[in-house]
């Protein structure tokens, strides 16, 4: 597969941001996007998004068959979460290569969980989502949302070549409606999907990103 760039590339952290203060808002108050429960928190911030983000999102599920629902697994982050969750990437990997030196390390754990300080989620404008039918039945995808190394091999990587043909086919019914609707992926998670973030800018090559670190004050 062809190289990308981290989130963790110095690109990223020098796209300066121009924040709109647009507010979060609830993905179940839409009417029209699922949610599952499996990244709940304390205060739903998972279910949280920026108001743009979520009218893209209703976009994106306009485009998809009329038998297929997007399922947002996770959005909006709160801080401290995304610190734990890079620290622990960091520690899997560690103990995964004991003898890697620590920059590699930390490279291979940025390669899918991101760095707090340029992280998408944090900003509310990204989204960790499948495919599901009508009834709630999850699409196969080639693995399940957030089965990455160390635990799991590469198939989470967009573009992986090692899935099934029915798995690919669904990639690319999502990879047409997310991206139709002014999305950018993560080629190291076909789930992982941002507008308006810091990486959405460098790779759409906007001059700055709206969209910087959000609170969630509901």
């Amino acid at each position: 597969m062809p190289p990308f760039v981290l989130l963790s590339d110095p690109r990223v952290a020098a796209v300066p941001i121009r924040e709109t203060g647009e507010r979060l808002v609830d993905l179940k108050d839409t009417g029209a996007i699922r949610l599952d429960d499996r990244m709940a928190d304390e205060r739903r911030a998972y279910a949280h998004v920026r108001v743009s983000v979520a009218d893209r999102l209703v976009a994106a599920q306009c485009r998809l068959p009329r038998e297929l629902r997007l399922l947002v697994i996770e959005g909006f982050r709160l801080q401290a979460i995304q610190e734990r969750d890079f620290a622990s990437s960091r520690a899997r990997t560690a103990r995964a290569h004991p003898d890697w030196p620590s920059s590699r390390v930390w490279t291979e754990a940025a390669t899918f969980v991101s760095p707090p300080e340029v992280a998408p989620h944090v900003s509310g404008g990204a989204v960790d989502l499948t495919l599901c039918t009508v009834d709630g039945q999850e699409l196969p995808m080639g693995t399940e949302v957030n089965e990455t190394p160390p635990e799991y091999g590469p198939e989470c990587f967009t573009a992986s070549p090692a899935i099934s043909e029915e798995a690919r086919a669904n990639r690319k019914t999502l990879i047409e409606a997310m991206s139709a609707s002014g999305f950018v992926n993560y080629p190291s998670e076909w789930w992982h999907w941002s507008y308006g973030d810091r990486y959405w800018a460098l790779v759409t090559e906007t001059a700055h990103a709206p969209y910087g670190p959000a609170t969630l004050t509901a």
